[in-house]
């Protein structure tokens, strides 16, 4: 008699998570999110959409577990920066990580959150909605950074700590720009050295409310 006994009718076939969510990722990166389509995802994450919408949710889902994991990993160089000693050494670490992010190996080059807030009609407005106030948790996370060097005569009492986050966030941006334009990496670490060169710059003045 044969005892082996048959998988459960439905039962879902096995995939690494993991895996999955790190080729999604992929895939908003190069393509953004209006620009990715479902087969696109599915085909990369090397699952079915019904398997997909059970282990991840819906397409927005999907999108907000790879932006955490982004964040996470190649966009990790915004918190680790502010755990700095020093406002000069935040700046470093922040501006040569966009550098590295935006030029990994084996990755689409530039940023993931500007390559999906550029371009878009307005069903992926809640997304870019979600894009602004993550940049601007980084923002912000700069400038209390800074305002805590003020406070301790790390930077002249005259520095606006504002004003200084969104100079390093700006030029972080134009860095994810010029790599997505073809830029390589060497010259993009040229012109962090060169803005690293006047550290800190004139940016003084009173934060804005």
């Amino acid at each position: 008699m044969n005892t082996q006994r048959s998988a459960p009718v439905g039962r879902p076939r096995g995939f690494d998570a993991d895996e999955a969510l790190e080729n999604a990722m992929r895939v908003f990166w190069q393509n953004g999110y209006e620009g990715a389509s479902l087969p696109d995802l599915t085909e990369a994450m090397g699952i079915s959409r019904t398997s997909m919408y059970a282990a991840f949710g819906n397409k927005e889902e999907l999108f907000r577990k790879a932006l955490a994991r982004y964040a996470d990993g190649p966009a990790s160089y915004g918190a680790e920066s502010v755990a700095e000693q020093t406002a000069r050494r935040v700046a470093t670490v922040f501006l040569h990580g966009a550098v590295r992010s935006s030029t990994l190996p084996g990755y689409p080059t530039g940023c993931l959150s500007l390559r999906a807030s550029l371009i878009g009609g307005d069903g992926g407005q809640t997304i870019r909605d979600l894009l602004a106030a993550w940049r601007d948790e980084t923002s912000t996370l700069l400038s209390e950074r800074f305002r805590r060097a003020v406070d301790e005569g790390d930077l002249a009492a005259g520095t606006s700590p504002d004003l200084l986050a969104r100079y390093l966030m700006t030029i972080g941006n134009g860095v994810a720009i010029q790599a997505a334009g073809g830029a390589e990496r060497a010259d993009l670490e040229r012109i962090v050295d060169a803005v690293l060169q006047s550290w800190p710059p004139d940016l003084s003045g009173p934060d804005e409310p």
